[in-house]
């Protein structure tokens, strides 16, 4: 059967055209995985499911995520580190799920259903709050994770969570008093006066993709929905985790904003709003 898999050009121009058809087609794809991101389970035969190509110096693993998680790519590893995920999802005494393979266009990939480089998994916190700059009320989300943020791949102990940010667009902030940049191709989205999810580009042309989706549509305030209903864009700000906190009311919320910014440790974007 089909799978619903995201095969990026970087993956592609490593595993070949034809590895890259049959896995699409599903004769090497599993249907249920888990996430290598964020470790739940998947079904490439229900949700969009990104192809995640792990390369040490001889050897490279594919393994699945789901496409809101993180996008199809090329994940340099160490070799070290790929031999030990390949030896943790091969298991003892049993039939082996994965087998390296040599690096390029003509590699026979074995897919295996589970790579797990170690990486730490967190959840993203957001909270919704009015900001007060040059005497205009914005709406806004912070978005902090509960735990610090590695890059697919890395299982080291530094955050990566506002350069990763940075990359895909987001300014730093050195003044909350200046309203942020807007990010083209990103959105809130909001649905039945609730919010359901940050909207990132979609790979390869596809349609807007989730960053972050609620477990349950988050309730914000009249104010915030007023607010957000004469503009149609939010401001949103990102700090690493420690940085703001749960903030009981907003005035402390900015003045965490502000600590964060001062600390070199926020960044923001202006986004358009998607729904109503």
């Amino acid at each position: 059967m089909p799978r619903m898999l995201d095969v990026s050009d970087d993956v592609r121009a490593e595993i070949g055209d034809e590895e890259a058809d049959r896995l699409i087609a599903g004769d090497n794809a599993p249907g249920s995985y888990d996430c290598t991101s964020c470790r739940t389970p998947g079904d490439s035969e229900q949700e969009r499911t990104s192809t995640v190509l792990f390369v040490g110096d001889e050897t490279a693993v594919l393994a699945f995520a789901h496409a809101t998680c993180i996008p199809s790519q090329v994940v340099p590893v160490s070799e070290e580190q790929l031999q030990g995920a390949v030896r943790s999802i091969t298991g003892e005494g049993g039939a082996p799920t994965a087998a390296p393979v040599p690096v390029g266009p003509s590699a026979a990939l074995r897919v295996p259903d589970d790579l797990r480089p170690a990486p730490r998994q967190a959840v993203i916190g957001v909270t919704s709050g009015l900001v007060l700059i040059d005497d205009g009320l914005y709406p806004a989300l912070v978005v902090e994770p509960t735990s610090p943020i590695a890059r697919p791949g890395n299982d080291g102990p530094g955050d990566d969570f506002l350069p990763l940010l940075i990359e895909q667009g987001f300014m730093p902030v050195t003044d909350v008093e200046q309203v942020p940049e807007p990010l083209h191709g990103w959105s809130v989205l909001l649905a039945m006066g609730q919010l359901h999810a940050i909207l990132q580009p979609g790979t390869g042309g596809g349609g807007p993709t989730a960053w972050w989706q609620a477990h349950q549509p988050l309730t914000v305030t009249d104010g915030w929905r007023t607010a957000v209903n004469k503009t149609s864009r939010v401001l949103v700000f990102a700090a690493p985790v420690g940085s703001i906190g749960q903030q009981p009311r907003e005035d402390l919320l900015r003045a965490a904003l502000d600590k964060a910014a001062a600390g070199g440790a926020l960044v923001a974007a202006v986004m358009p709003l998607a729904g109503t």
